[in-house]
């Protein structure tokens, strides 16, 4: 299966909503490379700034920007244009309610080597947080590309994350359809649900194969919108398979886990278990071996559910 990272989506994704939207304005801090907003500046020189090392003014010059009707992008890695910049997204982004996307590359420990400081593990949470604040988190390339294009018509602040590591392509480009708010049955089931958004809705898939061998039917949802979260598919889930279990490639606190087990008390309360990272920072490492050292692999989603089933 072709892996390639949702970071290069967002680049590509930018250069095809330029194609429908002419007001299309990308902003970076001096990360163009890295974000792959460069692949926007080959092709559109004359609509791409780089504010330079200054995440916080960035999101200020994004909001400026936005008040005069263009649609605007401001990119930068997770940590920082979810942390450092936090308070300017919260009170010129997202009080106001102004059409900007920030684009979030290299989110959760797959950022691996750059260690825990570039590991961003709290930016759903930060996001969630912000009133009217919109959080996208893709699972695959086609996925991301969609959603950067989706833009196009949604209107209001969005968090949009992309990962640093490549992952598999398991959509079909000629068929997919993004939509905010609305979760994906991948695959359905009757004994328990996995729900996974990002990188780790490819490891719930090959969780739920190696559980089905297993004699365990286990349903797969794809959360690719933390918020709004898609209450209808979690609530049908809960009443149909009675157990649930989320999986996320950030803390275990305040992300899609907690979104899940928000809808799940008020309208259908059942056993909910979150697969994640813990109350911990993480640590530089290759991404593939953190992944696995955090529990976010298939072999330990295979573990949870088995250990869930008997809740």
């Amino acid at each position: 299966m072709e892996k390639i990272a949702t970071r290069e989506a967002y680049g590509e994704g930018l250069c095809a909503l330029a194609e429908v939207r002419p007001d299309l304005i990308v902003l970076d801090a001096d990360l163009a490379e890295a974000t792959k907003t460069n692949i926007f500046k080959k092709a559109y020189p004359e609509k791409h700034y780089d504010c330079g090392i200054a995440e916080a003014n960035m999101m200020g010059v994004a909001a400026g920007i936005a008040t005069t009707g263009k649609l605007v992008f401001a990119s930068s890695f997770a940590m920082f244009a979810a942390g450092r910049a936090f308070e300017i997204v919260r009170n010129s982004i997202g009080y106001p309610h102004l059409n900007v996307k920030i684009g979030a590359t290299h989110g959760g420990i797959s950022v691996g080597e750059d260690g825990a400081t570039h590991q961003c593990n709290e930016d759903f949470a930060l996001m969630r947080a912000i009133p009217g604040m919109t959080v996208i988190n893709p699972a695959d390339y086609v996925e991301a590309k969609a959603a950067v294009l989706a833009m196009a018509e949604y209107e209001g602040p969005t968090y949009l994350r992309f990962g640093r590591l490549a992952t598999p392509i398991f959509n079909d480009e000629s068929t997919y359809k993004f939509e905010v708010g609305k979760g994906i049955t991948i695959k359905d089931g009757k004994d328990i649900t996995i729900i996974a958004t990002g990188l780790m809705v490819s490891e719930a898939v090959e969780a739920g194969k190696a559980l089905a061998e297993q004699g365990i039917d286990a349903r797969i949802i794809n959360i690719h919108t933390i918020k709004p979260i898609d209450r209808e598919i979690i609530v049908k889930a809960a009443r149909e398979t009675g157990r649930i279990v989320t999986v996320e490639e950030h803390s275990v606190i305040g992300g899609l886990g907690s979104a899940v087990a928000e809808v799940v008390t008020e309208e259908c309360p059942v056993p909910v278990i979150k697969i994640g990272v813990k109350d911990v920072f993480g640590h530089s490492g290759a991404a593939v071996e953190l992944l696995k050292e955090f529990g976010l692999s298939a072999e330990n989603i295979v573990s949870v559910v088995r250990g869930g089933l008997g809740k």
